[in-house]
């Protein structure tokens, strides 16, 4: 029994050896992106829909105290701006380059007692993204242009008179200084993207711009190389990436945003949490030493008592992904030790258990949802033994039921709070499809700006 005993902790403590040694390896050197995304056309007019409410905010807060915005006033006082509105609000992609921001503002303004008149404020900018030395991609200027016009006068008689009553002359810089201050939340967001999101307590998923992103008539790629971390270090990758770029989107797709995931990222997801150790199992089992001793004679000169058994599983080998057409799999590699589990664990068979078993994937908010379903192979063959030889055949009536039906609910247990996607704050996905192709998985999706209580309404 003791060296029995002994046996199970000397593997335990092989396996933990295994995994320190692996954190102190350096993550892959190569940076080769395994995931990504492309903002559509119809996307952006998304964002530049919902900015609106923010933008005009922000405008209305400080042209409304902007004492030099016209150039050519006297005074600070003679022109006062009682009311700001952004009437039109665009993202217009510009290939190659980057966006065009259009706005246009309409102003009320008092440029004499008992007199109003709107005037449209006309700005034109040109934005970029490029990746700052911390690793984030940030949204800056590098032109704008401003122009106003009268709309309408609140007297007839003063509409007759010269408009020279409100000055047109903008101080530029003043307005392109608040431009920059549109991009300050935007900006904040795009932070958020590189963000650390909890898989389990130890394990973390990290997503990393590789580049400043790309832009053309299609939308605005994205690519992100996927890190994850194990007790705060970041773990080697399984092995090398395949290249992998993102596909290109349909011209007209309807959806706001098209995100892809290689097969190597979920590769790197079931090796994290195998590396945390999220997948070591301890299944209980419907039989007993004496039980087993009905089909394995030797267990009886083994055990004088009757004792419950019990499995533990852990990984002998990574877990793999295998995406095809329309399907993917979870490929697992296992050794099952058998033991008695009272009063202490000790185990006196191992077997190797290869499975295949489907993946369904789903996205609920901005996680996507993994869940192993239907094993579709399972083989058994025995590594070691105390009690002789074991025929196959006896391996899998004694333990093929009950692997089957506990090693793929314990991993949902672990996948069910879903992997976090790459994502910015204050948005969330809906009208999510998701399309598996041979070695990637495509998901379409709409973008929706979450209200929180208490917040107002904004945008990145």
């Amino acid at each position: 029994m003791g060296r029995l005993a002994r046996k199970g902790a000397v593997m335990a403590n092989l396996r933990t050896l295994s995994i320190l040694l692996s954190l102190l390896v350096p993550a892959h050197a190569t940076r080769s992106p395994d995931c990504g995304g492309i903002l559509t056309p119809s996307g952006l007019n998304y964002f530049a829909e919902v900015s609106k409410p923010h933008a005009e905010a922000v405008l209305r807060q400080d042209l409304m105290t902007v004492p030099d915005l016209f150039l050519s006033s006297p005074k600070p006082s003679r022109n006062q701006i009682n009311s700001v509105k952004v009437a039109e609000l665009s993202l217009t992609l510009i290939p190659d380059t980057g966006l065009r921001l259009s706005i246009d503002v309409d102003l009320s303004i008092t440029p004499a007692p008992s007199t109003t008149k709107v005037m449209r404020l006309s700005i034109l900018s040109d934005l970029h993204v490029e990746m700052n030395p911390e690793g984030n991609l940030e949204m800056v200027t590098s032109g704008c242009k401003t122009s106003m016009e009268e709309m309408q006068s609140t007297e007839e008689m003063e509409s007759k008179s010269s408009s020279s009553d409100v000055d047109k002359e903008i101080n530029v810089d003043k307005i392109c200084l608040e431009v920059s201050k549109l991009l300050l939340l935007p900006n904040e967001q795009l932070m958020s993207l590189t963000a650390q999101f909890p898989i389990t307590p130890s394990c973390q998923v990290q997503y990393l711009p590789l580049a400043a992103p790309m832009f053309s008539e299609q939308g605005i790629t994205i690519s992100l190389q996927t890190t994850f971390q194990v007790v705060g270090m970041a773990i080697p990758l399984p092995v090398s990436p395949v290249p992998f770029s993102m596909p290109e989107p349909a011209s007209s797709s309807p959806s706001h945003l098209t995100l892809a995931f290689s097969e190597h990222f979920y590769t790197s997801l079931f090796f994290a949490l195998e590396m945390a150790g999220a997948f070591n199992m301890t299944i209980p089992s419907p039989l007993t030493t004496a039980t087993m001793a009905q089909k394995i004679t030797q267990m009886g000169s083994l055990f004088q008592e009757d004792l419950p058994v019990v499995l533990q599983a852990m990984f002998r080998s990574s877990p793999r992904v295998v995406l095809e057409e329309g399907k993917a799999a979870l490929k697992l590699f296992l050794t099952v030790q058998v033991g008695a589990g009272a009063p202490a664990f000790q185990s006196f068979l191992s077997v190797n258990v290869d499975m295949t078993a489907g993946l369904l994937l789903s996205v609920a908010d901005t996680r996507m949802m993994i869940t192993a379903a239907g094993i579709e192979e399972t083989e058994l063959s025995l590594a070691t033994s105390d009690v002789g030889p074991v025929p196959a055949a006896v391996l899998e009536e004694l333990f093929l039921p009950t692997i089957r039906e506990e090693v793929p609910a314990q991993m949902n247990v672990v996948l069910s709070e879903g992997i976090f996607l790459p994502h910015i704050s204050s948005f969330t996905y809906t009208d999510v499809n998701i399309v598996i192709h041979k070695d990637y998985v495509l998901v379409p999706c709409n973008l929706k700006l979450e209200a929180r209580p208490g917040e107002q309404t904004t945008v990145g």
